[in-house]
């Protein structure tokens, strides 16, 4: 199981890779196909689409086709649509392959997560998700190297050649995908039943767990996106400065997702997302003060850090073993949703009456977002038998 481990961790940094790659090109790649600045928006949204409609198919697709194809076929769909990207001569040709890319990663999204919730450790989890940030860094830089010397098509084609190199590696490591799920199996013990979604919606408490999910990635984009805004168009900051301190929001989630880890055998991954909800609630408090220094957006990043890994990982157990690739598909579907619609509705809300609106929001997504993860513990702690 540990070399799977490793193919799960270099999958997860390939899943990472074009989610920071549209935005790091745009700028070069608008001029060079006469779009105008917001396709990159539209582009934006098509992948977000797609992504959200393979999360509610990878129910039926990993029960037909297991974990190990499913990945295999996603990982060669994004690569073929990066590849695709390099070579789209306009707009809509890359609208057209932002579709198979949207679609590609929501089923391994999906189906790694479930796979690594059922089969590894909280711990394990945590790191894994430290490594899709791994991914979502490093191309940017990829970009901007090739933008200097080859061009951003040249940028392109290197992940592209990177997801093609891990399409090749998870080929040749089917065998292990298929013994893994072999084991699982007999780990279940009797045949595993399978759970459609709309059995999965009716399911003790999977309301409130996709409500969470939805309102943790909303925060997270929304702060991602407009903090460093607030802080210098309200706040006063100098731009440089308000740009620094914002980034201290990314750096946080990450020391988060490692401080998760290192922490997940001495702290359950209940009592972390609720530490963790309780953290970015002082963040968000601290962005409404005048604070001068970067606490408040560090605090909400080592707080949200651990709460995505943890509730993925917590999915198995809330709803069972059956239930949980359908729970899993439906969170991630929901929290697309959350990442992709919440912030730019509360920008333009805040864009047309003041950005304070933006730390509000946040205090209040992160309140009831708290407070929806708290009522699923109490569903599960209520229907778990009594000893």
């Amino acid at each position: 199981m540990t070399a799977l481990l490793v193919i799960i961790y270099v999958a997860f940094i390939s899943l990472g890779l074009p989610d920071s790659l549209l935005g790091a090109a745009w700028p070069v790649m608008r001029a060079d196909l006469s779009a105008p600045l917001a396709a990159a928006g539209i582009l934006s949204m098509i992948v977000s689409f797609g992504t959200i409609v393979s999360s509610l198919m990878s129910n039926r697709l990993v029960r037909r086709f297991g974990t190990g194809r499913i990945t295999v076929v996603s990982v060669f769909m994004t690569a073929a649509a990066l590849l695709g990207f390099s070579f789209a001569p306009s707009l809509w040709v890359l609208c057209l392959l932002a579709v198979p890319l949207g679609l590609g990663a929501g089923s391994i999204d999906a189906a790694l997560n479930n796979f690594v919730a059922l089969h590894y450790s909280a711990r394990q989890m945590s790191f894994l998700h430290c490594f899709w940030g791994i991914g979502v860094t490093v191309s940017p830089i990829i970009m901007a190297a090739c933008i200097a010397g080859v061009g951003w098509r040249g940028g392109y084609r290197v992940v592209s050649g990177l997801q093609f190199a891990l399409f090749a590696a998870l080929v040749c490591t089917m065998r292990l995908w298929r013994r893994a799920e072999g084991r699982g199996a007999q780990a279940g013990g009797e045949e595993a039943v399978f759970v459609s979604n709309r059995e999965a919606l009716r399911l003790r408490g999977i309301a409130f767990a996709l409500l969470t999910f939805l309102l943790y990635c909303g925060a997270e984009t929304t702060t991602g996106l407009w903090m460093a805004s607030y802080l210098a168009e309200y706040r006063g900051l100098e731009k440089a400065t308000a740009a620094a301190w914002g980034s201290c929001f990314f750096a946080g989630i990450t020391v988060g997702r490692v401080l998760s880890g290192l922490l997940a055998t001495r702290l359950s991954s209940c009592r972390q997302i609720r530490l963790g909800g309780l953290v970015m609630l002082a963040g968000a408090v601290l962005l409404l003060l005048p604070v001068q220094f970067a606490l408040p957006g560090l605090l909400l990043g080592v707080g949200g850090g651990p709460i995505y890994p943890c509730m993925i990982h917590e999915t198995p157990r809330r709803f069972g073993r059956d239930a949980s690739q359908a729970a899993m598909g439906l969170q991630m579907a929901v929290a697309y949703v959350g990442s992709t619609f919440l912030p730019p509705l509360l920008g333009a809300i805040a864009g047309a009456t003041t950005l304070l609106l933006i730390p509000v929001a946040l205090l209040c997504l992160t309140a009831v977002m708290f407070v929806c993860s708290e009522l699923v513990e109490r569903f599960i702690r209520r229907d778990a038998p009594e000893d």
